[in-house]
């Protein structure tokens, strides 16, 4: 075939049947090169995967039930429980006085400093008693001046009396000088009222403490006139030894607190304060008012203290624990041993193959951290308090090492938990 056949066999050949044979053999050698490193990093990814849930699987194997778990125990113990009520209460002062002028006149001087304590009787303020002084000096001799006229007409009564046997005299001037001896003796009798109410007003000038207390801060000062009729007091006197806290209880605890107290119990009550991790101050059940709130369901209680240390300050809340009564001998054992699940309140029984059991108990009071176990167990049973979290029936024990390698216990429950308040019951 010459040239011009062959250049016209090529143009005449379609355009997409077209065919490079050197490009598609090396597109071929590209795709081989990237193929080799592809299928070494899925090698690699495969081989991490593997590696990775083969640990998980490690790491998530169950313990093998024959090896112990290490847990703390305690005792139940033989023990006293304390019935407590805990309530909110505020301290109230037996005794709050405003102290008044009874008179009017010029406050000459102040004789307390804030925040001192007084005696009853003790000199607070003085009120200028010149003026009352002068009004006595007044009755006092207008005293005199009636008794005088007093003893003449009582003579002249003597006198008449003899002659009116004689009937020298008439019958009325008699009687006239009768009555004007009567009128005598009630002026008498007035101006020494006269006498005692100036006394009485000078001794108001020397105002003193009606009680034992301490004295606020000063409302009035020297110089200032002073009326009965004004709002503001001299001084405010509060009595702070003893004094007493009111506080609410549930009326479902009344009839409990009513027969104690019919028995002759006095009831402590222990006032802490707001954080409840502090003891303030002891005292003992006053008295019950004499309504139930029936909005809140709750009775009004008042308890005193001595209050000889003044922790307790007029208008503090402070938390209050009222000891009803105390549960005698009762199964004791931490609270940290009581669970709650399906079977209810349960704790881990230690068995003598250290082995634990689920029993089911029946709680009581508690008081701290301990509680009564009404049911379910007996003075002498162990039991878990710490690490029961992984705990079956049937699980294998053994006491957990502290850090001086000795077994780790609970100490034992009967021990009194200091310095917190009581559970109510």
């Amino acid at each position: 075939m010459d040239d011009r056949s062959r250049s016209h066999a090529t143009e005449t050949q379609p355009e997409g049947n077209f065919i490079d044979a050197p490009a598609a053999a090396a597109t071929v050698g590209r795709g081989k090169r990237r193929a080799v490193p592809l299928l070494i990093l899925g090698i690699v990814l495969a081989a991490a995967a593997g590696w990775f849930i083969s640990q998980h699987r490690q790491q998530s194997r169950p313990v093998a039930s024959n090896q112990p778990l290490p847990v703390a125990t305690a005792v139940a113990a033989s023990g006293d429980i304390d019935i407590t009520l805990d309530a909110l209460g505020t301290v109230t002062s037996l005794a709050t006085v405003t102290v008044v002028s009874q008179i009017s006149g010029q406050l000459v001087s102040v004789n307390y400093i804030e925040g001192q304590k007084v005696k009853k009787g003790d000199l607070l303020a003085e009120i200028d008693e010149r003026p009352y002084q002068l009004l006595l000096a007044q009755a006092q001799g207008a005293l005199e001046r009636d008794q005088a006229l007093l003893q003449n007409a009582e003579l002249d009564l003597k006198r008449y009396q003899d002659l009116a046997k004689s009937n020298s005299i008439p019958r009325q001037q008699l009687d006239t000088q009768v009555s004007l001896v009567i009128q005598d003796q009630g002026n008498v009798v007035s101006d020494q009222a006269q006498i005692d109410t100036q006394k009485l007003n000078i001794s108001y000038c020397h105002i003193v403490s009606p009680i034992d207390g301490r004295v606020g801060l000063r409302l009035v000062d020297a110089g200032n006139y002073v009326t009965p009729g004004q709002t503001t007091g001299l001084a405010v006197i509060t009595q702070l030894q003893p004094i007493t806290v009111i506080f609410p209880i549930a009326e479902d605890y009344l009839p409990q607190i009513i027969e104690r107290q019919k028995a002759g119990a006095n009831l402590p009550v222990t006032a802490f304060d707001r954080s409840g991790a502090i003891k303030l101050s002891e005292g003992t059940l006053k008295s019950l008012d004499s309504q139930i709130n029936t909005t809140t369901g709750t009775l009004n209680l008042r308890a005193e203290f001595g209050n000889a240390d003044e922790k307790l300050f007029p208008n503090q809340f402070v938390n209050i624990r009222l000891l009803v009564d105390v549960l005698r001998h009762a199964t004791v054992v931490p609270s940290s041993a009581i669970q709650r699940g399906a079977p209810g309140t349960f704790v881990y029984r230690v068995n003598k193959d250290d082995t634990v059991t689920v029993q089911p108990v029946t709680l009581g009071p508690g008081s701290g951290d301990r509680v009564a176990v009404q049911s379910g167990l007996s003075p002498g049973d162990r039991v878990v308090t710490d690490g029961a979290d992984k705990l079956r029936n049937g699980t294998r024990i053994a006491l957990r090492q502290s850090t001086d390698g000795a077994p780790a216990q609970t100490p034992a429950a009967s021990a009194p938990a200091a310095g917190n308040p009581a559970h109510n019951p």
